[in-house]
């Protein structure tokens, strides 16, 4: 055998017995964490991904309100989402209650402080 050939053997070998790590993980129950239907946490993605997610939301027949989550530098697309979303598709939606504070965040590597970065919560409700 050359050397080229035992690597390969090797990772063989390996192969089954991840796929039975993998099947002993789907036995487990699945952890579910409760998060509210009617909250809409705001990142990096388009305006218009966060609309589609309210309308949605608010498409069920017993919502009455969305929250929008955001901190730091996706407070602009969560003003802009909520903007959007009353003006050009739900005329009926008014900004009930905007919430603004500071959370504190960790040093990153390298640094020695923590970072304070800034957090919006602004609830929409049907009219």
């Amino acid at each position: 055998m050359t050397e080229e050939e035992k690597p390969t053997e090797e990772k063989k070998e390996k192969k089954p017995v991840e796929e039975t790590v993998k099947e002993e993980k789907t036995t487990e129950a699945p952890r579910t964490r409760k998060v509210k239907e009617n909250i809409v946490f705001v990142g990096s993605k388009p305006p218009m991904s966060y609309v589609l997610a309210i309308i949605t939301s608010l498409s069920a027949p017993n919502a009455k309100e969305i929250t929008l989550k955001a901190r730091g530098r996706a407070i602009t697309t969560a003003v802009d989402t909520a903007e959007i979303t009353r003006r050009r598709f739900m005329k009926d939606l008014k900004v009930s209650k905007i919430a603004i504070g500071t959370e504190e965040m960790p040093a990153r590597e390298g640094e020695n402080r923590a970072r304070m970065v800034s957090t919006i919560e602004i609830t929409l409700t049907r009219e």
